[in-house]
Order: structure tokens, then C-alpha cells, then sequence
């Protein structure tokens, strides 16, 4: 009978502690004003238009846990002040989570991808959208080592009477697509390491009627390096592309960064670096009327999949955003620098400066494209309410006018307002 008792006294502990719930509801209101001349949308006779829109994003979540079970829901809202176009309510997360013994765990549902820098999978908040995933991912965290597997098969419901073999594009354009994503931090180094393998199958469009549709299967492998000692930070990351590309063509792309950060105080962060990523070999040109179709026996040009590329490549979106006019990409090269300053807590400013040219020669045309400059100013008003504004200039060049159809004089401008509120309405616990 005592033996009974303590054992009881061990266990009990361990019933009560499982019995905990954890349950809360919180929101995301993000509106952003814009005045736009140039940037991603413009005319088709080559000039830029003055636009002005109010973006707003609402994100409703709910998330659970119990001992070893997780749960998150996000239905969201996005859309442009006074639109009615298209359905804009959709479901970001949906998700279950299961935490096993020595660090493995199980994920299955709706759910982001975000790793390293986000230059590949990256939750794209500045988008009204972002980007999701429905798939399972099944993971290791212990001790400094990461594993993440990802797997997600897509499929038309509406076309099952047809063998469930065709897919028109949903939350995301690929058919199938598996991952592997492994990372390591080195203890008390301050360095680390990242491999990330993707192969991702497209659904080939270049078929013919009544023919069965085949699946393009593409790869993707590169490595993400980091260094942050206390004052300063050195990133490199190199990723190679091959495969089939949608339409049956090879695939041989590649791209590569580098980044340097110093940060002498808490008031200041300095930052430069460069990106490059491959394009198609003498890329060329349309003439004014022409569609520009070109036959490629090889695509060069990188394709940047589901990164969050406002970060990276321009505030404007001029790139990897918005397509060039004949679908196909001169690369390009991005030198970069930029300085953070931060006055008082609650207030930061930042100040960038990008110069951008093609990856490749292109026809009859320099390959510098010109120059941008991004001003942003930060309030954070309480822990989940921020302010915030921006305005960038951009000096384009003639083959950036060409190659884009932005504007004639290419002189672009770009400014914006933005509330962000982050309110949690409940938590509690049980």
C-alpha cells in the first residue's frame, strides 16, 4: 500500500501537468495607403501612371495546446478599399501540431514556411496575402541541429471525372513539392549553417487536347551561412536550380548573396551587400508592337519560388514580383547598402540605397538598369501597434524603361502609409 502511495505521488504531478490547456485569440489589422507613379503596374504603351489604393489586410487566429498537442487557425481578409472584385476571405493557417519525445515532432495541415533569411521560403507579410502551404511537415530540434521534411500533394477537385491527374493552381502553382531543410548552430561560435533541398513538380501546360497532363519536375539545392558575433555579422547563401521547367524546357539557374552588418551601438546598424541571379543568355528585347516570343533551348533565369522578395530586391517590386514583357528574365545584379538608426526606442529610421543591373548582355541595350532609394520611418506606439512610412525614388535607365515598360522619363516615385494593430483579445489557461 505505501509502495501504491508514492508511486501515486510521482505520477499525479505528471496527470496534472498534462491536463493544462493553453488557449488564446488574437488579430492582425494591417491598412497601407499608396501613391504610386511607376513601380509594378504600368501601361502597355510604355508610361507610368499616377495610382492611388488603400490596401488592408484582417487576420482573425485562435491557437491551442495541451501537453504534446498544438492547433492554429488564421482566416483572413484582404483586399483594396471599396472593391468588390474576387473573393478575398480565405483561411492563411490551419494547422495541427504533434510534440514527441527528444525533439521530433509532426505538423500537418495549412501552415508557413519560413527559413534562414527567407530568400526561399518566406512568410511575405508585406504582401496582403503572404504565402501558406498545405502539406506535412515532420521535424528534429534538439541540441543545435534542425531537420524540417516537407511534403504536399495539390489536386483539382473540380476536375476528378478526369482521373484526378489535373491541377490548375490554388493557395500555390505546383502540383507536388518535397523539401528537405536541415540547420546547425555551432555552440558559442556565433556561426551558422543551413542546407535546403526542394524538388518541386509543375503541371506541363504544353500539351495538347484530350492529351494526359504530365508533371514537370524541377530541383532546387543551396546552403545559407551566418557569422553574428556581437558587433558585426557576415551572411552568404548560393542556390542552384535544374530540372524541367513548366513546358518540358531544362532548367540550369543559379544564384548567389552576400551580406555584411555592423552594429557599433544600439542606436546604429550599417549594412551592405550583393545579389545575383542568372538570367537567359543574350536576352532580347521586343521591338514596340511585338510579343517577343523567343525559343529557348535552356531557361537560365532564376526563379526565386516562394522568398519574400520585398525584402531583397527593391522596395518598388520591380523585380521578381512583377514579370518582364515577355515572361522570361535578364537576371539581375543588385549592389546594396543601407544604415538603421534608432533615436529614442520607439522610433527607427532606415535609409537604403540600390543600384541594379541585368545578370546578362541584352540586345542593343546597357545592362545597369538604375538606381533606387528607400527612406522609412517606425513608430511603435505600444508593443502591438506600430506606424509606419516610406518613400522611394528610383532614376531608371533606358533599358530599365525598355525591358519594363515603366515610364519615359523613368523617373518613378513610391509612397506609403501603414498602421500595423497586433491585439491579443484572450488567453488563458486550464
Amino acid at each position: 500500500m505505501k509502495r501504491l502511495f508514492l508511486i501515486l505521488l510521482a505520477v499525479l504531478p505528471l496527470l496534472a501537468r498534462a491536463q493544462e490547456n493553453t488557449f488564446s485569440v488574437d488579430a492582425d489589422y494591417l491598412t497601407r495607403g499608396e501613391i504610386r507613379r511607376g513601380g509594378i503596374y504600368v501601361t502597355e504603351d510604355g508610361d507610368a501612371l499616377n495610382s492611388r489604393f488603400i490596401l488592408s489586410r484582417t487576420r482573425l487566429g485562435a491557437s491551442y495546446s495541451r501537453d504534446w498537442l498544438s492547433a492554429r487557425l488564421t482566416a483572413q481578409h484582404a483586399d483594396t478599399w471599396g472593391s468588390s472584385a474576387g473573393n478575398s476571405l480565405s483561411m492563411n493557417e490551419a494547422w495541427v501540431k504533434a510534440q514527441f519525445p527528444v525533439g521530433f515532432f509532426a505538423q500537418l495541415g495549412r501552415q508557413r514556411l519560413s527559413y534562414d533569411d527567407q530568400r526561399i521560403f518566406g512568410a511575405d507579410d508585406w504582401s496582403m496575402t503572404g504565402y501558406s502551404h498545405d502539406g506535412l511537415k515532420l521535424g528534429f530540434e534538439r541540441a543545435g541541429h534542425k531537420v524540417h521534411l516537407f511534403g504536399a500533394y495539390n489536386q483539382d477537385v473540380s476536375n476528378i471525372d478526369q482521373g484526378g491527374t489535373r491541377f490548375s493552381g490554388g493557395i500555390q502553382p505546383y502540383k507536388s513539392l518535397a523539401s528537405l531543410w536541415y540547420h546547425y548552430d555551432i555552440p558559442k561560435t556565433g556561426i551558422g549553417a543551413s542546407l535546403l533541398f526542394v524538388n518541386m513538380g509543375l503541371e506541363d501546360n504544353m500539351v495538347y487536347i484530350g492529351e494526359e497532363p504530365k508533371t514537370c519536375f524541377q530541383q532546387l539545392a543551396g546552403t545559407f551561412l551566418s557569422w553574428n558575433p556581437k558587433h558585426f555579422g557576415l551572411e552568404a547563401s548560393y542556390y542552384h536550380q535544374w530540372g524541367k521547367s513548366n513546358g518540358g524546357i531544362p532548367l540550369n539557374a543559379w544564384m548567389a548573396s552576400a551580406k555584411a552588418t555592423a552594429t557599433p551601438s544600439e542606436h546604429w546598424s550599417f549594412r551592405a551587400g550583393y545579389d545575383y541571379l542568372s538570367g537567359e543568355e543574350d536576352f532580347p528585347i521586343p521591338g514596340e508592337g511585338d510579343i517577343g516570343l523567343v525559343r529557348h533551348e535552356i531557361v537560365r533565369g532564376f526563379n526565386s519560388l516562394y522568398g519574400s522578395n520585398h525584402k531583397f530586391y527593391g522596395a518598388m517590386d520591380f523585380f521578381y514580383v512583377s514579370t518582364y514583357v515577355n515572361g522570361f528574365t535578364p537576371g539581375l545584379q543588385n549592389l546594396y547598402a543601407g544604415v538603421s538608426w534608432t533615436p529614442v526606442k520607439p522610433l527607427s529610421a532606415d535609409v537604403a540605397y540600390h543600384f541594379f543591373s541585368t545578370a546578362v548582355p541584352v540586345q542593343d541595350a546597357k545592362q545597369a538598369l538604375g538606381h533606387e532609394v528607400e527612406l522609412q520611418l517606425t513608430w511603435t506606439i505600444i508593443p502591438s501597434v506600430s506606424l509606419s512610412a516610406g518613400y522611394s525614388f528610383m532614376q531608371g535607365t533606358e533599358t530599365m524603361s525598355i525591358l519594363k515598360r515603366s515610364t519615359h522619363n523613368n523617373r518613378l516615385h513610391w509612397g506609403w502609409l501603414m498602421l500595423n494593430v497586433t491585439p491579443t483579445f484572450f488567453k488563458g489557461k486550464w
